[in-house]
């Protein structure tokens, strides 16, 4: 099925930050009720009033439970967990990565509420899950055979570029003021670091996390068309 025309591949922002939603996405489909293709993945509500949602074209006017089952046929199997020990704001990028790189789940560890406004709401698609403390996420990644990988730019790290990252794994993230934490680097199997060549120490941590998905991307994972 393919979308109604009009549909734009670039969110257009206010100068309040906000999305202009008079400028993204599709309209109402063509024709009116009558001309509704009979498919139940279609929302009755957005084929009336028009998809201004952030996604994909293939996913116009779906219903939201219709997107996330898609995505669960073809999610990559590697886990993003990010310490959240402050008020991240980074958090919702991270998400809102995964998201783009179909990561299997996103892991919450440590304060339970986080910003969601950086994740654009992309959180509705992806699966969240929230550990009480890097304990509890070590636990869960042995119990499935999953090594934990820790990306910091600390002593003894060897640069993520240069390594061949499992393809089942659980890339692990430290907060943007302290990166990883002790225990977090000890019960790590492996940790890795971005290669840098300018004047500051680290970078941005979900700049850093984007980055190192798409490492395993490019290593694992088969282009889009």
């Amino acid at each position: 099925m393919k979308a109604g025309t009009g549909a734009r591949s670039l969110l257009t922002l206010c100068d309040s930050g906000r999305v202009d939603e008079e400028t993204v996405g599709v309209g109402p489909w063509p024709g009116g009720p009558e001309a509704w293709p009979d498919d139940d993945r279609l929302d009755p509500e957005l084929l009336a009033a028009g998809d201004r949602r952030n996604v994909i074209d293939k996913y116009r006017y779906w219903h939201l439970e219709a997107i996330v089952a898609d995505l669960d046929t073809r999610r990559n199997p590697f886990h993003v967990a990010i310490e959240n020990w402050g008020r991240d704001f980074n958090i919702g990028s991270v998400v809102r990565s995964a998201n783009a790189f179909a990561a299997e789940e996103v892991h919450i560890v440590g304060r339970r509420r986080w910003n969601r406004r950086g994740a654009m709401v992309t959180d509705r698609y992806q699966h969240l899950r929230h550990h009480e403390d890097v304990a509890a996420l070590l636990d869960w990644a042995r119990g499935r055979d999953l090594p934990v990988i820790g990306v910091d730019n600390v002593p003894g790290s060897v640069p993520i570029e240069a390594q061949l990252l499992p393809e089942s794994c659980v890339l692990l993230f430290g907060t943007e003021s302290e990166g990883l934490t002790a225990e977090a680097r000890a019960g790590a199997e492996q940790l890795v670091h971005i290669s840098q060549y300018g004047s500051t120490r680290s970078i941005n941590a979900g700049a850093a996390a984007a980055i190192a998905m798409h490492v395993w991307i490019r290593q694992h994972a088969r282009p889009q068309h």
